[in-house]
């Protein structure tokens, strides 16, 4: 695995830790659907299906780094929105308290702890 991949690894790793932590369920990690992409994380919190995007980054030595969340386009969201359709038809469709995509941004620092930033509803 190269460098992206472990530090998108770790970035996940905490993120699932994150919302567990916060008393989500998680049911899925890294589900593909073929040339349509990956979700990263599928939780359930409480009667919801959560859609889950990480996306983390580390900052220079300089500090200088682009936010986490700055990815998180429109054209992202429309791809997690179908995501989620598709992963609706395998999974028997849609959970009594809806669908809901979230973000967790981590920004690993030179130095120092990780930040997680959860953000619940994107889209």
């Amino acid at each position: 695995m190269n460098a992206r991949g472990a530090l998108g690894r770790f970035g996940e790793e905490l993120a699932a830790r994150r919302l567990t932590g916060g008393g989500m369920t998680i049911l899925r990690r890294n589900w593909r659907c073929g040339r349509a992409g990956e979700i990263d994380i599928v939780a359930r919190d409480g009667d919801a299906l959560v859609i889950c995007e990480v996306k983390t980054r580390r900052t220079g030595a300089a500090g200088s780094f682009e936010h986490p969340m700055a990815a998180i386009t429109p054209t992202r969201t429309e791809r997690l929105r179908g995501l989620a359709e598709r992963w609706l038809q395998e999974h028997g469709g849609a959970p009594p308290g809806g669908v809901r995509i979230d973000v967790v941004g981590v920004l690993v620092p030179h130095r120092g702890a990780p930040v997680i930033e959860h953000v619940r509803g994107v889209s």
